[in-house]
């Protein structure tokens, strides 16, 4: 009975789903991830098990312990196997994906609320074994970013925290994560960061996104991986619960795209020397922006920007090149509560799909499909 009870909600879920199309865009909400409903924060895709194509991996908990899940998809944009990550039931906020250990596939870092980060490594086939635990790390965890900022060609761990000093957690080229290094300052609510070269030294820079009424700031690398200089962005006093990158308006210069919550959104646009500009406003005015992440969605060479909303419907913004005029296309359920959004082509066809990870609610697959033209 418990079975067709879950079939009978999914039907009614996806029969409830905004179906949105025009000339140039069109997605389907269609696909789920699983049956269940956990408080999931974020979702993230990569190919897991050396097939080629995109899998998923799921952080589910936030404040309270939940199972992370693997997705395993068939090929063809469906997800017909799953398993957990682990058996361990942690907070978890995050669960990026980078080769970490240098054996040619994706591992996964995880980040939890006031529990231990763990790293977790790959056998190639989408299972996965505890690694390093992250030093010092008990602590509010929001968000984990993986990159190289020491330019030394391996993989480091970025990890922002609500309250308390963000780490960066250097790779020995073996993921080893011993030395670490704090950026920002103590009492830092840093939800989000991006990663990028913002003035165009040859170095990452890193974009953060805080909340609290903290101003967000923009840390340059000095070429070493530390992070002393800032750059501040925004009003100052903006709730940011999300940031990302891109050349908006294509001058070949980065800018930032921010998420807000109990007011706009931004994009505010860089000089190429780390300065960014009062920025230009899009979205709703009360807006509950949980999530944002940026690409070429209508495939017309400008880079759009997917927003993941609470207690409203979750939006694409398409750019018309200026990076300051969108064409907003509504997507997925009236009220969904998602805090996560990922990019990538689950389904093969060459358009960029968009998976949103909603917390309490079932997680989903938006399908990007082609319009045929008169």
């Amino acid at each position: 009975m418990r079975f067709f009870s879950c079939v009978l909600a999914i039907f009614l879920y996806l029969s409830s789903l905004t179906y949105s199309q025009d000339r140039t865009f069109n997605t389907v909400h269609n696909g789920v991830l699983g049956l269940r409903t956990d408080r999931s924060a974020s979702l993230s895709f990569g190919d897991l098990d050396g097939d080629k194509d995109l899998d998923a991996v799921v952080a589910n908990g936030r404040h309270w312990p939940q199972l992370n899940e693997v997705f395993i998809n068939n090929g063809r944009g469906r997800f017909n196997v799953a398993h957990p990550m682990s058996m361990e039931r942690a907070t978890s906020y995050a669960a990026p994906l980078a080769d970490l250990d240098g054996d040619g596939d994706l591992d996964i870092v995880v980040g939890n609320d006031r529990a231990r980060n763990l790293v977790f490594l790959n056998d190639g086939t989408g299972h996965f074994s505890p690694g390093e635990v992250l030093a010092d790390s008990n602590v509010p965890s929001r968000n984990v970013t993986l990159a190289d900022l020491n330019d030394d060609g391996k993989i480091d761990i970025i990890v922002t925290n609500r309250g308390t000093a963000n780490v960066i957690y250097f790779n020995d080229g073996h993921a080893g994560f011993e030395a670490h290094y704090n950026f920002g300052t103590s009492d830092d609510s840093t939800i989000s960061v991006a990663v990028g070269d913002l003035d165009k030294d040859g170095f990452s820079d890193l974009v953060l996104a805080n909340r609290d009424g903290q101003p967000n700031f923009a840390y340059l690398n000095d070429g070493k991986g530390g992070f002393e200089e800032a750059r501040p962005f925004g009003t100052g006093s903006d709730e940011t619960r999300s940031v990302a990158i891109a050349d908006m308006n294509g001058d070949e210069h980065i800018d930032i795209v921010a998420g807000n919550i109990g007011e706009p959104n931004g994009v505010y646009f860089g000089d190429g020397l780390a300065n960014f500009d009062s920025g230009v406003q899009f979205g709703r005015a009360d807006g509950q922006s949980y999530a944002v992440a940026v690409a070429d969605l209508d495939r017309d060479g400008h880079p759009d920007i997917a927003v993941g909303n609470t207690g409203m419907q979750n939006a694409i913004f398409l750019s018309d090149g200026t990076g300051k005029s969108f064409r907003e296309v509504p997507v997925g359920g009236e009220e969904e509560v998602t805090y996560g959004v990922a990019l990538g082509d689950v389904s093969g066809d060459g358009y960029l799909d968009i998976g949103a990870a909603n917390s309490d609610g079932i997680n989903t697959i938006h399908f990007n499909r082609p319009v045929k033209r008169e």
